[in-house]
């Protein structure tokens, strides 16, 4: 394949779909859908673009966007700590408690606001408040996924080490000496969860089939991604090595069933996954599988300087601009947006938020290597 073709990046389209509420859910074609409304999923993930945009900007535009997203996490969390998901257009939430990815999903977003220097204190402070009142529902996490997120999330603050404490203009050494955050608990936390995944990874492998679970369905690279940030806290946390490992083990066989022998990044088809000893869904695939994989190769390269992650990461960005089964670039050369997947017969016209937003990270994040 020749070299593609790569358009100066930007964030217009993002712009578009945010209203003042938030960003919107779904589109018809390239127009926000209003009929579905809005979701803290797609929020939380885009409150992560909207940081990575001010830090690389830092313009009002992209702080414009962090109030909007945050403020609608915010909006988002009951009263005890928990998140609502699925809001529709008369802003009215149409359920009492999201899903446990959900709550994951915010504490990941929340977690890497905090450990971004150049977000203004007063958000960064807000971000403090809703990380504490979510805290208490962690324990009690019992889907995979939602553990890696809440993981990830909370592995940030453990990196960053202002993070605990709510910032004063005019801060006396009292205030300066007296965390807001339980660094402890939340050390404990990150460790018990990454137990909880070592361990379950262990019991389910064999036989040639190294993962967690019995399928490889959505959100796969993030289960690695999560042990992989837990095993660099070598100060903060026990059993580090093991958890190195078992990302290691994990990535690696993710990474054999999901890069084509073509040389590009073939992630599983979301019509029917991948089952244990049964052949992958080739179709469809989604843009935020491409994100996430190279997220998660982007973390082994950093953990375990070999070059062989930096260079899966760079087939998942290029998966966005055609290298790929299609062989058809999912960015849209008018407008900058991104297609909602590859069908088997080409690609999918619509282009929500979600694609938009995986996009997003990871031309951010590749810009900067």
């Amino acid at each position: 394949m020749g070299k593609l073709t790569v358009k100066p990046f930007t964030a217009d389209y993002l712009y578009r779909l945010t209203d003042d509420t938030g960003i919107f859910q779904h589109t018809k074609f390239g127009i926000p859908d209003r009929s579905k409304g809005y979701t803290s999923d797609d929020n939380a993930r885009a409150l992560i673009a909207a940081v990575m945009l001010h830090k690389n900007n830092q313009d009002s535009k992209a702080l414009n966007l962090i109030s909007i997203y945050s403020s609608f996490l915010h909006h988002a969390q009951n009263e005890d700590g928990s998140f609502r998901n699925f809001m529709d257009y008369q802003r009215a939430f149409i359920e009492q408690v999201g899903s446990e990815d959900c709550l994951g999903r915010c504490l990941w977003a929340l977690g890497f606001t905090l450990s971004e220097a150049s977000v203004p204190d007063n958000i960064q402070n807000t971000c403090r408040y809703m990380i504490n009142q979510a805290l208490k529902h962690v324990k009690g996490l019992s889907s995979p996924r939602a553990m890696a997120y809440a993981m990830i999330g909370l592995t940030y603050l453990l990196e960053t080490p202002q993070a605990f404490t709510y910032q004063f203009p005019y801060p006396t050494k009292e205030q300066g000496d007296s965390a807001f955050l339980p660094q402890a608990q939340i050390a404990s936390l990150v460790e018990e969860l990454a137990m909880w995944l070592h361990t379950q990874y262990q019991a389910n492998k064999g036989d040639g089939w190294l993962w967690f679970e019995d399928s490889i369905t959505y959100g796969n690279a993030m289960l690695p991604w999560a042990l992989f940030k837990a095993s660099q806290l070598t100060s903060q946390l026990q059993y580090t090595e093991q958890f190195r490992l078992t990302a290691k083990e994990s990535l690696d066989y993710l990474a054999s069933v999901t890069f084509a022998q073509q040389g590009y990044f073939k992630p599983i088809g979301s019509h029917g996954w991948l089952t244990r000893g049964q052949d992958a869904a080739l179709f469809d695939e989604q843009p935020i599988e491409a994100c996430e994989m190279l997220l998660a190769c982007m973390e082994a390269y950093r953990a375990l300087g070999d070059q062989t992650y930096y260079i899966k990461a760079l087939l998942c960005y290029d998966w966005f601009h055609g290298h790929n089964s299609s062989q058809l670039s999912l960015i849209d050369a008018q407008t900058g947006a991104c297609y909602d997947g590859i069908h088997a017969s080409g690609l999918n016209l619509n282009q929500g938020s979600e694609n938009i937003v995986s996009y997003c990270m990871a031309r951010l994040v590749m810009q900067h290597e």
